[in-house]
């Protein structure tokens, strides 16, 4: 086993991963830039609360003016819009061989390869249900799919050694070759997460709306559209099927899909979207930049219409300015928009 393993953000994806690996006796070591953070963890441990586990595990931390030497494997765990500045800091301390995996929402890949080169990138993707509530605190709220891959979708070795070692956290982790059909679903199913961030209640009241269902269907497929003009293979996780959004389903498929979707859900202790809880708990900007925002780009390179995530990007945008409130009459309007695109 190649060590050490740096983990570069240490909130709800980075800290659980880091703290079952360490758990395990893997050589790791966490960066964050919250102080307080970092002291707690190198104090008293990293603990993670929650349905799924229990336990406080030693670990050391530092801050990223704090880190000296070259490492070989890097975890980059921080928000979408921080990777370019947390690239740039690490790039000192990446081995000439070493690589970054993108472990992380959306599509950053592509910046992370144009920085380091795709050589040196390793794909991710992650659907765990996870929070950062403070200093050495992680609430671990489910459990769902892990999948690392190449870039160019070879299974290389250090593809299946760092996947063997991700098992310790997930041990249902896949190495796939297919990275990019997992990180498009995602980005699909990512349209409902965001359109939890809109409104004032929890996951699985947008998953159980039958009001809504049409306008949320819809919001998923523009999504599926741009794979589909693409002709990336979509793959599905749990509790997703994105075959239920694509241009031969039809409504009973995505009513399917949501009511599994809804009963999964069921069980988590995580009941809001990491894009609400930046609103409404942390009081800071969402990924929306680097996360909805390429999506929607994506689709008018591809000449595929968008108006529902697009008014859903417009509504964060004024949700963030403080000249929109979360709320369900967000809701009605995006059910007009869909109206509009399609009598």
């Amino acid at each position: 086993m190649e060590k050490p393993l740096l983990i570069w953000g240490s909130g709800a994806i980075g800290g659980t991963i880091g703290a079952y690996l360490a758990r395990s006796g893997s050589d790791v070591l966490m960066v964050d830039m919250v102080a307080e953070h970092v002291e707690a963890m190198n104090r008293e441990g990293l603990s993670i609360k929650g349905p799924v586990d229990e336990f406080t595990t030693a670990i050391r931390a530092v801050t990223p003016n704090e880190i000296s030497g070259v490492f070989k494997r890097v975890l980059l765990c921080v928000k979408g819009q921080d990777t370019a500045a947390a690239i740039d800091m690490l790039k000192p301390h990446l081995a000439d061989d070493g690589y970054v995996v993108s472990v992380q929402n959306g599509l950053n890949e592509n910046l992370i390869a144009e920085m380091i080169g795709e050589d040196r990138t390793i794909g991710a993707f992650i659907n765990f249900g996870a929070d950062y509530h403070g200093p050495g605190d992680i609430l671990f709220g489910a459990r769902s799919t892990v999948v690392v891959g190449e870039l160019g979708g070879e299974i290389t070795l250090r593809l299946q050694t760092l996947h063997k070692e991700l098992q310790a956290f997930e041990p249902n982790a896949i190495a796939t070759n297919n990275v990019w059909g997992f990180l498009w679903s995602k980005l699909a199913y990512c349209s409902l997460l965001w359109a939890n961030a809109v409104i004032d209640g929890e996951l699985n009241d947008v998953f159980g709306s039958k009001t809504y269902r049409l306008m949320l269907t819809e919001l998923t497929r523009e999504v599926i559209r741009i794979a589909e003009a693409d002709g990336t293979k979509l793959e599905p996780f749990d509790p997703f099927d994105p075959s239920a959004f694509t241009r031969d389903a039809d409504q009973s498929a995505a009513d399917r899909a949501f009511e599994t979707i809804f009963n999964h859900r069921l069980g988590s202790a995580k009941k809001h979207s990491g894009m609400w809880r930046d609103i409404a708990v942390r009081k800071r900007k969402t990924e929306l930049d680097t996360l909805l925002l390429p999506v929607l780009d994506a689709g008018a390179q591809r000449g595929v219409a968008m108006p529902l995530n697009t008014l859903l990007a417009q509504m964060i945008q004024e949700i963030e300015a403080g000249k929109r409130q979360q709320a369900w009459q967000n809701f009605d309007e995006l059910r007009s928009r869909m109206t509009d695109a399609t009598v």
